[in-house]
């Protein structure tokens, strides 16, 4: 099981390889951009993106026209590169080191919408429940909960699977395999990759995790994949993963 201390040190080395300002990585194409569309509407909107990493997604919300926008990582060396980027293109974003699990820092009720994209696979269970009890309070009444993760099943899907996106297969049982550590690695479009990890739960760990937050309305959920456009964009890089599910994005409200 990863340590917060693991999780620091992966991102505190790798930071550099993270920083973009255009889509490279697989999820940038599969991912980010419905969950952006997700978080809308942004104009005016006060924001937490929560496990922001180098600022990818905390300068689309800017750029979208939040009024607000706070990122925080764990990572000191991901935080260094977000303000590194914002100190060479000033957008106003605001970036602190923190733990997603103890947000004792913000005031209750301080943002309309929190933001966490793939932030879930590097929590256990009790942590994820920990973090969305932390968003909650943070949150206002009627604001946005939007997180995205790895489709739970996507391991156990593609076991075989390398290029463009893979978790090492560490068993066949999705139930038994509930805390296991998967790491993995997904490809950038130069040919290159970033290592991430999963702390595998369910579908079912996430939804009690936003009942025990206080979360009780209906939630907004997509199940992400590659799309024809996807294909006939690259298939050569795309293709080895159409029909898979690849991520989950969530949309909940306070």
């Amino acid at each position: 099981m990863p340590t917060c201390d693991d999780t620091k040190e992966l991102y505190d080395h790798t930071a550099s390889s993270w920083v973009r300002e255009s889509p490279t990585s697989l999820s940038d194409f599969t991912a980010r951009p419905s969950v952006l569309d997700l978080c809308e509407p942004i104009e005016g909107a006060e924001i937490l993106d929560l496990g922001c990493g180098e600022g990818y997604c905390s300068r689309q919300l800017r750029r979208r026209g939040a009024k607000r926008v706070l990122g925080v990582d764990l990572s000191k060396g991901m935080i260094d590169a977000a303000r590194a980027c914002e100190a060479s293109s000033p957008l106003g974003i605001e970036y602190e080191v923190g733990a997603a699990t103890n947000l004792e820092g913000l005031p209750d009720r301080s943002f309309g919408l929190v933001l966490a994209v793939f932030l879930f696979n590097y929590l256990d269970v009790s942590q994820t429940r920990r973090c969305m009890a932390e968003i909650a309070r943070v949150l206002r009444p009627g604001g946005n909960f939007v997180f995205a993760i790895p489709h739970p099943a996507f391991p156990f899907v593609r076991k075989d699977g390398e290029f463009p996106f893979h978790f090492r297969d560490v068993g066949g049982d999705y139930f038994a395999s509930r805390g296991s550590l998967f790491s993995g690695r997904i490809w950038k479009t130069s040919g290159s990759w970033l290592d991430v990890q999963l702390v595998h739960k369910t579908l079912q760990d996430y939804f009690e995790a936003l009942e025990s937050a206080g979360f009780s309305s209906m939630p907004t959920l997509r199940e992400l994949h590659v799309t024809a456009d996807h294909l006939e964009l690259d298939r050569s890089f795309f293709g080895p993963i159409a029909g898979i599910p690849l991520h989950v994005a969530i949309r909940v409200a306070r």
